[in-house]
């Protein structure tokens, strides 16, 4: 049986284990950030794997790249907010490059799955221009 399931994707159970680091670190934070930074950092990496997984659901490799893209861009505000909790002195310099080190890797692994999905969009749809252009002058 064939098995496709957005679970299976590297890139996605990559960001599961980046949002549960970023849930472990934010623990430490000030009660007064609550509703703030830890919020917005919580949110900013649980969008990330849940992109990947909506498009992924969408069955529509257009909306897979979009929500590809999204994710990406949620990635890119999950590494900002870590530079910012740095500068305010409540995550080390060591913990916060990890975890851009480790938000940095899934930049490029998004990007190439979403390099990808356009790849073959495109060859697609070359190959039904090529069809319908021979169809239309055989008859």
């Amino acid at each position: 049986m064939l098995d496709l399931s957005h679970k299976k994707l590297d890139v996605y159970q990559i960001a599961l284990k980046l949002m549960k680091e970023v849930y472990k670190a934010t623990r430490l934070f000030p009660g007064k950030e609550q509703f703030v930074l830890i919020s917005q950092i919580r949110r900013a990496a649980t969008s990330v794997p849940a992109n990947i997984a909506e498009g992924f659901g969408r069955w529509n490799a257009r909306d897979f790249a979009r929500f590809s893209a999204i994710a990406s861009g949620s990635l890119r505000e999950l590494e900002t907010h870590l530079m910012i909790v740095q500068r305010l002195g409540y995550l080390d310099r060591v913990a916060v490059e990890a975890a851009l080190h480790a938000a940095d890797d899934l930049s490029k692994m998004l990007y190439r799955m979403r390099r990808r999905v356009l790849a073959n969009i495109a060859a697609s749809e070359q190959k039904q221009q090529f069809q319908s252009h021979t169809t239309s002058k055989a008859v």
